[in-house]
């Protein structure tokens, strides 16, 4: 190996010192290694909906990840638009939520879904036939009045003489009553792969919510503009977060003041990389409102003769989950669920332990700072919906525990674990690829010891435009022992401080470490 054009580095040591030991090396950790995923906390469920999620998982020997992100995802249809929960002064979380779990064909992804969300369909049947009465009278009596105003105005039009302005007025009045009447759509919980003009229309005639679940990823390619030529992200984006979403009718225009917009996708892993290529999905916050899952897919270690979801936990399941929904059906003035002391501490400290992770330098969620940003919020939401399932009836009536708070940041640690792995294949880690630029650098010119002003000189200026650039990447290389950095030397002498400098792994030059 070569040394470096700062090989005196060790005259700055007192003459009757002797250069320091180097260290053994321990074998660097490869860059392009897979993430060690943490598991589906399926335990962080009440007991309803833990022993359905992990009966489904094992009689379609699928990932519990697969049933528990769809569970979420269930939840958040039954109780988006109808429960919102109080954090704290102002902050106010709904309890709608965006979830996609990613895994390759031959998954029977379709036959999780199917069983996830059949009672949601058997609610929706439920609360179409409860509410057949009064749209029949609304559609009648909208009817009889728009003929009654047709009448009013055939009378004023043919009249004639001192009474015509009269009659001119009744019909006025009575075209205006008409006018007025709506009749109400009936109930809808579940939209298929729609266009977001469909899915607008949809909120605002459901008083605000609905829900997108399906078992592939085709919703990305309507986002992306597959009918409309440009991507149109805007419902999705305010349908997620709560904000104000104006509806262009045929005839006027309307508002949905608080839309609450769920999604549960299963998708497979390609469809990751095109969410990240959609013009402004990343700039404008669409990656940043989805919770993530990537497990890993039991295909070649499935068993042939798998144990069937018992009878009876199916049948809790799709009473509890009809039960949730009905019970918040009424409600057009969102639930308010407030939390305890002690579950607002446990958030708290989360909040305390997440926010250093976002430093853009250093910070081990900073490249991902725009989801990781809402991790807490996310948090919130989930604990709103364990409490809500736990609580089929009046939920609003009882504070969110501390335990069931820490349930939901033992989910939110989950999806944490997971959206840094679907970055990195996303091609979000800018670190990690700044990091490999570097490596191959080192590689290329088998130093043993280099300062970072030497590093800085061999590589690409549009990758590292500044020497500050080389912070994280020499910061990741360091994580993962390929280099070691040496204690800083000051000569006592006034001017520059010397270059940082590093001892390189005597391994760096060979291809595969």
């Amino acid at each position: 190996m070569t040394t470096t054009p700062d090989a005196d580095m060790w005259a700055a040591f007192p003459a009757e010192d002797t250069a320091p030991t180097v260290l053994p090396w321990d074998a660097p950790v490869p860059l392009k290694r897979r993430r060690e995923l943490p598991p589906f906390p399926v335990d962080a469920f009440p007991g309803w909906l833990r022993d359905f999620t992990g009966a489904l998982a094992e009689e379609t020997q699928t990932p519990v990840d697969l049933a528990g992100c769809v569970a979420l995802a269930v939840l958040a249809t039954c109780a988006g638009g109808r429960a919102v929960v109080h954090v704290r002064g102002r902050w106010r979380e709904p309890t709608n939520l965006f979830t996609v779990c990613a895994l390759p064909p031959g998954n029977r992804k379709s036959a999780v879904f199917a069983a996830m969300t059949d009672p949601l369909y058997d609610a929706e049947k439920l609360l179409k036939e409860r509410a057949l009465p009064a749209i029949i009278e609304a559609g009648l009596t909208a009817k009889l009045a728009r003929e009654a105003a047709d009448k009013a105005a055939h009378k004023a039009s043919s009249a004639s003489g001192d009474g015509r302005d009269a009659l001119i007025a009744e019909a006025v009045g009575m075209a205006q009553q008409a006018e007025g009447l709506t009749v109400p759509p009936e109930p809808q919980l579940l939209a298929d792969d729609a266009t977001p003009e469909t899915i607008t229309s949809l909120m605002a005639d459901q008083g605000g919510r609905i829900a997108v679940m399906s078992a592939e990823g085709e919703i990305f390619d309507i986002i992306a503009g597959r009918y409309s030529g440009a991507p149109n992200m805007g419902p999705f984006l305010k349908g997620h977060a709560g904000d104000r979403l104006r509806v262009d009718r045929q005839t006027r225009k309307e508002y949905v003041d608080h839309p609450a917009l769920t999604m549960g996708l299963s998708v497979q892993p390609a469809v990751l990389d095109g969410m990240a290529k959609i013009k402004g999905a990343k700039g404008r916050g669409l990656l940043g409102r989805f919770l993530y899952s990537l497990p890993e897919s039991l295909l070649g270690r499935r068993k042939t003769l798998p144990e069937p979801v018992p009878e009876a936990v199916a049948e809790t399941y799709g009473h509890n989950v009809v039960a949730l929904t009905l019970a918040l059906a009424d409600w057009t003035d969102p639930a308010v669920i407030q939390l305890t002391p002690e579950a607002d501490t446990a958030l708290q400290r989360f909040q305390e332990r997440t926010e250093p992770k976002l430093a853009a330098h250093g910070g081990s969620l900073g490249h991902v700072s725009d989801w990781a940003s809402k991790l807490p919020g996310a948090a919130a939401r989930i604990a709103g919906l364990l409490h809500l399932a736990e609580h089929l009836d009046g939920g609003h009536a009882h504070p969110v525990t501390a335990d069931t708070m820490r349930a939901a940041l033992d989910l939110a640690d989950y999806f944490a674990g997971h959206a840094l792995a679907v970055f990195d294949r996303m091609g979000a880690n800018d670190t990690a690829e700044r990091a490999r630029a570097v490596l191959d650098v080192l590689r290329a010119n088998q130093w043993s010891e280099i300062s970072k002003r030497d590093v800085f000189a061999k590589v690409s200026r549009s990758e590292f435009p500044t020497v500050a650039e080389l912070d994280s990447a020499l910061n990741l290389l360091e994580d993962h022992g390929y280099v070691r950095a040496l204690p800083v030397l000051r000569t006592g002498t006034r001017g520059r401080p010397p270059s940082p400098r590093y001892l390189i792994h005597p391994d760096v030059s060979t291809p595969d470490a």
